[in-house]
């Protein structure tokens, strides 16, 4: 686990000690994604300079050194992440007379290239990883991201110069990059609480998709190439449906715990120490289970509590943990945690993003750093198995919208949100709130804008970020999809990148920490794609064959409750430790200096959360988040 970037000046007028200095400048914005170790390589006479932080996990030795330059010296890498089969790729690879100097997938990533060549190379690849690769032959850089997303790469063009990099912050390090705002974008953000697809919140900036591999002519045109796909999630869910499962539950049990035995194996070979973060719920308890059946020692685990009972899932980790045998640690958050926490978050992301769970898993992930440099987590099953409980909820709603002639539909939206959103309060605290979003519910049933109801923190962003355009980009809903698989899709294709991987990604690595998600390889993937939903879903409950899993191995009693999510007491905070702050960030002149939301919907929705008449707490983190981003940013 590493961090990379790259500066190509397109004219090749720039000297070696400017494309150096630019290298170093752009590499030590990513220290620490990489303490351990740095690397530059310039070719002035093309323009091309390379710069790498290492965090070193396979072969500790010089060999692994990067950036590293090919046998026969056509290639020059810069890499970051793991290939899981790197040994029996090398074994392969040695079998066609191919000698290595040490032991890093690095070398031998590089060595597939140069046999199979990139695209061949990394359809082999069972990993995630970022990769840049300078061919000296042909003259063209390529850039290229794992299957799912799990590693991040930006790109940015400016005149007469590209660059890429891990993190946005090293793009900013060169003058002129990254910086004009997107205000499209900005009211995408406010929809879901984090930026998606291949935009950044930088207008000149992008983000290279998952799966694909981008070209670049190095050269006067300096012609970018549209990224090519290498593997395709979309392609996989359409043979795994073309291919149905054809076993028994039982049967696709089987199956998956012998994938998840071997995936799992494969992310717990390190020449560092290795642990694992755990929940208490399904998708961590299966992956500490398959860390035990795999390991010769105990496995090290790790959980955050609250002292808010709601959110609190330590308990449940610590019970699953004793029974599986681990060696145990918790830390409990506290509002001053998270205060102390949020002036950090907008260096940590580059990018606004609301998701309040960054806060736990950040502080998980630099209580997991004071132990071990690997840790395997449950990221996934919820997309892969159905695990969410939307998934139920859209489901239901959409029967009545499909039942329930539009009229009737309107009338009993009317008559839920006749009382006043306090008036419902006083029957139920926060009901006021739940009664008025699901009434927002009743006028549709198709797949993209229910979707966009149930997941949106702001319901029209587009009325309230300044200068953005009504426009707003589709969801990869495949319509030959059933209804439940359309959401997971669209879970799996911009919820899971965009959100969840983007929080593992920054968390972990800023806190110099390899976190590696065994739930996303790619064999799994493709084989959860092959289940019918009733493998999935049993009644009102997901991932039913991940729980038979796991139930072979920990009592259901421990794992078998209502999923609560890593979620964050932001609307108690809100009212109490943290309002004070956000009487500042919030305030009108505060709001109106940025210039970016409308500072009359904020002032309107801030004095409704602080009287308890509605839960705005989440339109108004994006807020809050975004206001502190631009502070830095500005």
């Amino acid at each position: 686990m590493c961090g990379l970037a790259g500066v190509v000046d397109l004219s090749a007028s720039t000297s070696t000690e400017d494309l150096e200095q630019q290298a170093r400048r752009m590499g030590a914005q990513l220290v620490h994604r990489g303490p351990d170790d740095e690397g530059t390589w310039i070719d002035a006479s093309v323009g091309v300079a390379f710069a790498f932080r290492r965090l070193s996990i396979v072969d500790l030795s010089i060999e692994g050194h990067q950036p590293m330059v090919s046998a026969s010296g056509r290639y020059v890498i810069v890499y970051n992440g793991e290939i899981y089969n790197f040994r029996e790729l090398r074994a392969e690879l040695e079998g066609l007379g191919v000698s290595f100097r040490g032991h890093s997938d690095t070398e031998v990533l590089l060595a597939s290239i140069e046999r199979w060549g990139l695209d061949a190379a990394l359809r082999r690849c069972n990993g995630m990883f970022a990769v840049a690769l300078w061919d000296r032959e042909t003259r063209q850089l390529s850039l290229a991201r794992d299957r799912l997303g799990e590693k991040p790469l930006y790109y940015a063009s400016a005149p007469g110069r590209f660059a890429f990099a891990s993190e946005v912050k090293a793009l900013r390090a060169l003058p002129n990059v990254a910086r004009g705002i997107d205000h499209d974008v900005l009211a995408s953000y406010l929809r879901f609480g984090w930026i998606g697809g291949t935009q950044s919140i930088f207008r000149d900036t992008k983000r290279l998709a998952p799966g694909t591999i981008l070209t670049i002519d190095v050269g006067p045109d300096g012609a970018v190439s549209e990224p090519r796909p290498f593997w395709s999630a979309i392609e996989a869910a359409r043979r795994g449906i073309e291919n149905r499962f054809a076993g028994t539950r039982a049967d696709a049990a089987d199956e998956l715990e012998s994938l998840l035995r071997d995936a799992v194996a494969r992310r717990m070979v390190a020449d560092v120490p290795l642990g694992a973060f755990l929940s208490g719920g399904v998708d961590s308890g299966t992956v500490v289970a398959m860390m035990q059946l795999a390991g010769r020692e105990r496995a090290r685990t790790f959980s955050i509590g609250f002292e808010e009972q709601a959110y609190d899932e330590a308990g449940r980790a610590s019970a699953v943990a004793r029974y599986l045998g681990a060696e145990h640690t918790e830390l409990y958050v506290t509002p001053q945690d998270a205060l102390d926490l949020v002036p950090q978050l907008p260096a940590l992301f580059d990018e606004p993003f609301a998701d309040p769970s960054a806060i736990p898993t950040f502080l998980l992930a630099s209580l997991t750093r004071r132990d071990v440099t690997v840790s395997l987590s449950g990221d996934g099953g919820d997309e892969l198995f159905a695990g969410y409980e939307r998934y139920e909820r859209a489901r239901r709603i959409r029967r009545f919208a499909r039942a329930t002639p539009r009229p009737i539909r309107h009338a009993a939206a009317w008559t839920l949100t006749r009382p006043s959103a306090a008036a419902w309060n006083r029957v139920r605290t926060g009901l006021g709130h739940r009664v008025y979003r699901l009434a927002s519910t009743f006028d549709t049933d198709a797949p993209d804008e229910l979707y966009r109801e149930l997941f949106s923190y702001w319901q029209r962003p587009g009325d309230v970020v300044l200068g953005a355009s009504a426009r707003e980009p589709a969801l990869p809903m495949p319509s030959d999809f059933e209804f439940t698989e359309q959401m997971m899709f669209c879970d799996l294709a911009r919820y899971l990148p965009d959100d969840i991987l983007v929080k593992v990604d920054r968390a972990t690595m800023g806190a110099s920490l390899e976190g590696r998600v065994p739930l996303l390889d790619h064999r799994v993937v493709e084989f959860a794609w092959t289940l019918p939903l009733e493998h999935k879903v049993a009644g009102a409950t997901g991932k039913a064959v991940l729980r038979d899993v796991l139930a072979r191995h920990v009592p259901r009693a421990l794992f078998d409750r209502p999923k609560m999510g890593f979620g964050v007491p932001i609307d108690a905070w809100l009212r109490g430790p943290l309002r004070a702050w956000a009487d500042d960030m919030l305030a009108v002149d505060a709001v109106r200096a940025h210039g970016l939301v409308d500072p009359a919907w904020v002032a309107r929705m801030w004095s409704e959360h602080r009287a308890e008449t509605r839960n705005w707490q989440y339109p108004l983190w994006a807020v809050l988040v975004l206001q502190s981003w631009a502070d830095t940013y500005d």
